[in-house]
């Protein structure tokens, strides 16, 4: 299928977040390679109908970053494909709920500094569990998706880490990662029904100033993106094979 005809979104019925990294120009002006790299919600609800998608797509890989009692009630099996357990054990709903217990009530600036912490961990934190995501990028460039629950905060992060390690400019890669409030569908309630709405709108989507958090502490802690990548073991030779399975020659 001609690239140009491609969608980035799959429109799957069970996943609302799925969606391909192709296409972005990377370094050299070098596109992101079509149907290798996915990023998406949870998979659980997948129908026979998406199934047979991603069967087509030659899917092989699966990269999970929930917690383990996230996967445990919403266990997948897609056939043909590896799971790979990375797990980042989620944070956001026990920090909410801890700023809840001290009586104050919450609004919209509380849940934005909420999220910039979150992100900042992922750097802080978390920054094994992406090196060894990163590990297996390099091992093939058989397609693959990696997802969260929402897809939105671990995996935008590490959507935005694959992008800039290939050369894809910032301000693409915001755009790839707020692209998740046109896409994601949250299904049933709140999950606190105390929880003031406008601090619900913010916890459920992603703005700018998350993904910047975490790219400021990349950028004060480590001096900028290359070093990071370096210092979660991908240095320069893992940079140009990276570049060379995911580019468009």
């Amino acid at each position: 299928m001609p690239t140009s005809t491609l969608s980035r979104s799959l429109n799957l019925s069970g996943a609302t977040n799925f969606r391909d990294l192709g296409g972005y120009l990377g370094k050299d002006g070098r596109p992101v390679r079509w149907r290798r790299l996915f990023r998406s919600d949870n998979l659980a609800g997948l129908s026979a109908q998406d199934l047979a998608v991603l069967a087509e797509l030659r899917l092989s890989r699966s990269f999970d970053f929930r917690g383990v009692n996230e996967r445990a009630t919403a266990a997948y099996e897609l056939p043909g494909v590896v799971q790979h357990s990375l797990s980042i054990e989620p944070t956001v709903v026990q920090s909410l709920r801890a700023l809840m217990d001290t009586g104050e009530r919450l609004n919209e600036h509380d849940a934005v500094a909420l999220m910039q912490q979150t992100y900042r961990a992922f750097v802080h934190d978390n920054s094994s569990r992406f090196g060894e995501f990163f590990t297996h990028l390099l091992d093939s460039d058989a397609p693959l998706v990696f997802h969260c629950t929402a897809g939105k905060d671990r995996t935008g992060f590490a959507a935005a880490l694959i992008l800039l390690a290939l050369g894809v400019p910032r301000p693409v890669v915001m755009e790839d990662f707020l692209l998740t409030n046109s896409l994601y569908r949250r299904a049933g309630p709140s999950v606190h029904s105390d929880v003031p709405i406008e601090v619900m709108e913010v916890i459920w989507k992603v703005r700018g100033e998350f993904l910047e958090a975490a790219l400021q502490v990349v950028d004060a802690d480590c001096g900028g993106v290359d070093n990071y990548l370096a210092r979660i073991g991908i240095g320069a030779s893992q940079r140009r094979r990276l570049i060379d399975l995911y580019l468009q020659a």
